[in-house]
């Protein structure tokens, strides 16, 4: 391998799709690999804000519509991936920008990663399930007692590396900080730099707020319909998705439509917030800071600026 690799992250709706399109359309041999972890899935097009098939014809992407929503997929089967990838493709004639708002597949590969225990999903409805009902700090708890260094790591609300924390202890009896530490690997096999695209809160929630409002009228509702219509349905993992998930809850009578759009805003939000604390972890970074009136061309010559010069060192 001989390239460098361009990592362009950011949180949901921030812009970093828009700014690898500026960015493949004025540099050639250009080749985009998603680090989301939920385009994946065929079929879900809508409430993933994939990139339209007809731009992807022209402007080559990997890893999005690679799996069924009722396969499941893993950190480490993606890792594995986007190295086979650069391997095949790392080399001085193209490009390689690796774009997405997934933190733990980013960080599984700067950082390597191991081949854990399959989800228990049992275990992990009884966990999500005894939170709800003994509070934020439960799940947090009982991680300090198997996994002090983890538990010291991890918010209270970050219930889903909570949860996989206790999930690995309890299926290996060893900590997962334990196991991280074993597989940790200092270097990836490539040099990298890596784009923080970053909007002030109010900016990013007004565009957050805006980007499912257009979900619903490109017809969400309909996309999740028919994806529930397959007799193989979805993934226990495909149906947490932001946005499926809370439809799912409207289509089964739970709450209505406007319930629905309102606890999707809310929770991507939240989101996005836990997304920034992941990128912010991250060394080396350089932050892209835009401002709300800024074209895409304006934010991708930037980026496009610190490309055009370490490519000419």
């Amino acid at each position: 391998m001989n390239n460098h690799i361009y990592f362009i992250v950011g949180p949901t709706a921030c812009g970093k799709s828009d700014v690898a399109l500026y960015i493949a359309r004025t540099i050639n041999n250009t080749k985009i690999i998603s680090a989301d972890s939920m385009q994946v899935y065929r079929g879900m097009d809508i409430g993933t804000a994939k990139v339209p098939k007809s731009v992807r014809s022209k402007i080559p992407h990997y890893l999005i519509d690679i799996i069924d929503p009722w396969e499941p997929y893993s950190l480490c089967k993606y890792v594995n991936e986007v190295n086979d990838i650069i391997s095949e493709l790392n080399n001085k004639d193209n490009l390689l920008l690796i774009v997405g708002g997934t933190g733990l597949y980013i960080r599984g590969l700067l950082h390597g990663v191991f081949d854990g225990p399959g989800a228990d999903w049992d275990l992990r409805n009884r966990l999500t399930a005894a939170a709800r009902e003994k509070g934020p700090d439960y799940l947090l708890s009982i991680l300090k007692t198997i996994d002090p260094v983890s538990a010291e790591k991890l918010h209270k609300e970050d219930h889903k590396r909570i949860i996989r924390a206790i999930e690995v202890y309890e299926k290996t009896g060893i900590a997962i900080s334990t196991l991280q530490k074993k597989y940790y690997r200092p270097k990836p096999d490539f040099t990298y730099s890596i784009f923080l695209i970053n909007r002030s809160k109010e900016d990013l929630h007004c565009r957050i707020e805006h980007r499912i409002e257009t979900m619903f009228d490109q017809g969400l509702v309909n996309e999740i319909c028919s994806l529930q219509k397959d007799p193989k349905g979805m993934s226990k993992q495909a149906v947490q998705a932001l946005g499926y998930k809370e439809t799912l809850q409207y289509l089964n009578n739970e709450i209505d439509l406007s319930q629905a759009i309102e606890l999707i805003k809310r929770n991507t939000k939240k989101f996005a917030k836990r997304q920034m604390t992941w990128f912010k972890s991250f060394n080396n970074t350089i932050r892209i800071d835009v401002d709300p009136n800024d074209s895409i061309d304006t934010v991708g010559s930037k980026v496009l600026q610190f490309i055009k010069t370490r490519r000419t060192d």
